[in-house]
């Protein structure tokens, strides 16, 4: 079954794609029934053609595979929690992706493991920018590996200790203001421990 957090990995892996430099996700849980999930990226955008044509579980601009499920199974869990799903993109400035579901809607797909896939994403592709902003009704948590790679003064933002250590901050944070999508923070600090050091 999908999740949120893999839908996130979704798209974001399409805004790598068009070559993406910053990758801004926004996840807003400040009314109690409602969530929306924002994804915007300064990457190559699409044309008025492919635009028309991208919820279309059969299109793909990708030459590897004929199906393209990423953005048409995102708006079908939006649509299918009693929400709505939308797509904008300007050729040579970026795309918008934004979903909002309810979330005490039967159909509402689990939240998944948010924290560990934003520190994939960003382990995975150390050259992109990636900015993550969550507001619940008691705050809000700003995450921007600009400032990160600032403070870390050279030090690689994939090494090893340093993925276990934004990991377990990025929990801590989310978990202080009630965000959706937080593992039991023993969880999250046995599963960074646990993992390999490469």
């Amino acid at each position: 079954m999908k999740n949120m957090a893999l839908h996130i990995m979704d798209i974001v892996q399409n805004s790598i794609r068009a070559q993406a430099g910053l990758i801004q996700i926004t996840i807003e849980e400040t009314d109690p029934g409602l969530a929306s999930v924002n994804i915007t990226d300064d990457g190559s955008g699409m044309t008025e053609e492919v635009l028309a044509k991208v919820t279309d579980p059969f299109y793909t601009s990708r030459t590897t595979r004929r199906v393209g499920l990423g953005i048409p199974l995102f708006r079908q869990s939006a649509e299918q929690a009693g929400g709505n799903f939308s797509v904008n993109s300007t050729q040579g400035s970026g795309t918008v992706v934004n979903a909002t579901f309810y979330k005490h809607h039967p159909d509402m797909v689990p939240w998944g493991d948010i924290p560990g896939v934003i520190i994939l994403m960003v382990a995975a592709n150390p050259t992109t920018d990636f900015v993550y902003l969550h507001r619940t009704p008691k705050g809000e948590y700003l995450f921007d590996t600009r400032e990160i790679k600032e403070q870390l003064d050279g030090v690689p933002i994939n090494e090893h200790e340093v993925r276990r250590f934004l990991r377990n901050m990025l929990a801590e944070n989310l978990t202080a203001i009630g965000a959706a999508g937080v593992l039991r923070m023993k969880t999250i600090k046995d599963k960074a421990n646990n993992e390999p050091n490469n």
